[in-house]
């Protein structure tokens, strides 16, 4: 990790971990349904337990880990996980067409940005959003 100014260090996003009671179907809503790709996956007694998939764009990666046996995912974990994809509408028209459902369609939010909400088979929220040259810019609300 490399330092910057003062005490600041040059921080890169690596990867982001989802807990989940049932990695196989987690990985057809990531691989089969959002496109993510298969880096890796790890078994134990013929059972997948975890599973580390990238996006076709960015660096960062997403992990799948299965939870423990005997635990459950506490409820309303406050997970939510975003996906930038630039063609939003047809992207969520393809994906209801093959059964997917949207908990919020499409919608232009106040903050400029537009998203549409989902959920994964674990109930960890998703957002499918667009927000082009807006993404690294401060956000303006608008009423």
């Amino acid at each position: 990790m490399a330092k910057t100014s003062g005490s600041r260090f040059a921080l890169e996003l690596n990867h982001a971990m989802v807990y989940s009671r049932d990695i196989a179907a987690s990985l057809k809503f990531y691989r089969d349904r959002l496109g993510l790709k298969l880096i890796e996956q790890m078994n134990y007694r013929n059972v997948t337990v975890y599973a580390r998939l990238r996006a076709l764009r960015g660096t960062g990666t997403l992990a799948l880990h299965a939870v423990e046996p005997g635990k459950s995912l506490p409820p309303g974990d406050g997970v939510r996980l975003y996906f930038e994809v630039k063609n939003l509408d047809s992207s969520c028209a393809k994906l209801q067409e093959e059964g997917v459902t949207f908990s919020k369609l499409p919608k232009l939010m106040p903050w400029g940005w537009k998203h549409a909400y989902l959920d994964d088979p674990d109930g960890h929220e998703v957002s499918l959003y667009w927000a082009g040259s807006k993404r690294f810019k401060k956000s303006k609300m608008t009423t």
